[in-house]
């Protein structure tokens, strides 16, 4: 049986932040500037590492203090914010993980934050917003995925706790406010990473399913509805119903509902659409067996659309929020589809399949054809759809596609403000023409080029009159093996689809 994951709270509280106890204290030093009147309390031990060289305050780096650190915490970590008035809310975000991270690591139970002090007025920056990023950092860089470690010597702790400190009442106040809303986005943010790593044998379509139904019965506003295979059957969902076809496991199309209190038929409607295939093994046209166990990692879309659907339905915006995850596992067998068939998907439109492993379009295109039915005017869909994206873009940003601008630009605001960084790249008509067959409607895969581009053009064909964006986060959603203390799913699109949802227009 799987162990509970650590438990993690963020709070504020008024006070000197070196006369309370703590396990560790995180410091925000400048690059350019001396240190500042915090920093300077704590001793000469800031300054000495400084004019060493060994410690430059450059965003991202820090350095551990004990012995000569005024304060009472076990230890004071300084943590590196760059140049004063270039710190943005995610280089505060950042700073936190940092320090949430390191303090794990060292099996503190409390970490004091005293990362802000120094900032608001220099850099221009919202305290309320300055709250909510610290608090995601935390939430993020505490996070650990153990659930299936046994050993019996406790490698961190079980509950951890991040205290934002700072003297001034009223700034308390405004950090507290910016602070409820980053534990609801951070918290939820951890769930889809949880989620998300566990292994095929643990999430499949069913299973995922009952998760989503759990998850709707614990928050007041949440509703969720699940059509089967033989309700997908009867509604014709063939794009759904193909690539589930070879798993023993049936496929699912998982519906999530926010609604306003208050809402009319008036009230606008946003449809989130997210790829979850449980695992891929690519079908008949079968992958290669290396690096195959991170196709686990392949309904990271949908996932992160069950993390936007809990943040939102606490969060509360004002627009009906649809949160649609087409669940299936894609497997080889004598019943799997094949390159070669002709699938009819819930639209009507036909895809001649050329290869098996382009699974993820023909699952998301029979859900944003059911959220245009349901009534959403704005369509956003989310994936690890192609390899191609992140030979384009790499992976330090996912591509973003669509048919509207004034929808990719909520999108790009929207990454703006969380950090969780996006790329336009072009769909239009000249890759639609790509994505042609000569014996059906469509086909599955286009030519040699420009893959993530004729991806996004084939789901446009399904997005109707709708306002359509397509997110491509291949690239974005998984840390490798040592890049990070907290391997695996990141949650990448859970802050950035909620933000959108919470400013839509």
């Amino acid at each position: 049986m799987a162990k509970a994951l650590m438990k993690i709270a963020v709070k504020v509280q008024k006070g000197d932040c070196l006369t309370l106890a703590g396990d560790m204290l995180a410091v925000g030093v400048f690059s350019d500037a001396p240190a500042g009147s915090l920093a300077k309390k704590i001793g000469a031990a800031v300054g000495k590492v400084k004019k060493l060289g060994d410690f430059e305050a450059k965003a991202g780096s820090h350095c551990l203090l004990y012995a000569g650190a005024k304060s009472n915490a076990q230890r004071v970590l300084l943590v590196g914010l760059g140049e004063r008035t270039k710190v943005t809310l995610d280089v505060l975000r950042k700073a936190a993980a940092l320090a949430a991270t390191k303090a794990v690591g060292l099996k503190a139970k409390s970490l004091l934050l005293s990362l802000h002090t120094d900032i608001s007025a220099a850099a221009k920056l919202d305290v309320s917003q300055i709250g909510q990023s610290l608090t995601e950092g935390a939430c993020f860089g505490a996070y650990r995925y153990d659930e299936y470690l046994t050993e019996k010597s406790p490698k961190r702790v079980a509950n951890f706790k991040a205290v934002i400190v700072d003297s001034d009442a009223a700034i308390v106040t405004t950090l507290r406010k910016g602070v409820l809303v980053g534990v609801v986005m951070g918290l939820a943010q951890n769930y889809a990473r949880t989620i998300c790593n566990r292994p095929g044998s643990v999430v499949d379509p069913v299973s995922l399913a009952a998760e989503a139904k759990k998850l709707a019965k614990g928050i007041s506003g949440l509703r969720c509805t699940v059509l089967d295979d033989k309700q997908l059957k009867q509604k014709k969902m063939g794009g759904i119903l193909a690539v589930g076809q070879g798993s023993a496991t049936p496929p699912r199309l998982i519906v999530l509902q926010y609604v306003p209190v208050g809402a009319t038929k008036k009230t606008p409607a946003i449809g989130l659409v997210g790829k979850a295939v449980t695992f891929d093994s690519g079908g008949i046209s079968l992958k290669p067996g290396a690096g195959m166990g991170d196709m686990k990692f392949d309904k990271s879309g949908g996932i992160a659309v069950l993390g936007v659907m809990s943040a939102i339905a606490q969060l509360k915006p004002k627009c009906r929020v649809y949160g649609l995850i087409p669940a299936a596992e894609n497997m080889p067998s004598g019943a799997s589809y094949r390159p070669g068939d002709i699938v009819t998907t819930y639209s009507g439109k036909t895809v001649e399949i050329q290869n098996t492993d382009a699974e993820g379009r023909m699952i998301l295109c029979d859900a944003i054809t059911y959220a245009q039915e349901l009534g959403c005017k704005s369509i956003v869909d989310i994936a690890t759809l192609t390899g191609a994206c992140v030979v384009a873009i790499g992976q330090k940003r996912a591509g973003l596609m669509g048919n509207d601008d004034k929808l990719i630009g909520w999108l790009k605001d929207a990454s703006d403000k969380t950090g969780e960084r996006l790329w336009h790249l072009p769909c239009d008509d000249e890759f639609v023409e790509e994505m042609k067959s000569k014996i059906a409607d469509l086909k599955n895969l286009g030519g040699k080029w420009g893959g993530a581009c004729t991806a996004a053009a084939f789901l446009s064909q399904f997005a109707g009159k709708a306002k359509w964006a397509h997110i491509d986060m291949a690239g974005v959603g998984v840390w490798g093996a040592g890049e990070n203390d907290a391997p695996g799913s990141i949650g990448f699109g859970v802050r950035l689809l909620t933000a959108f949802a919470m400013n839509y227009k």
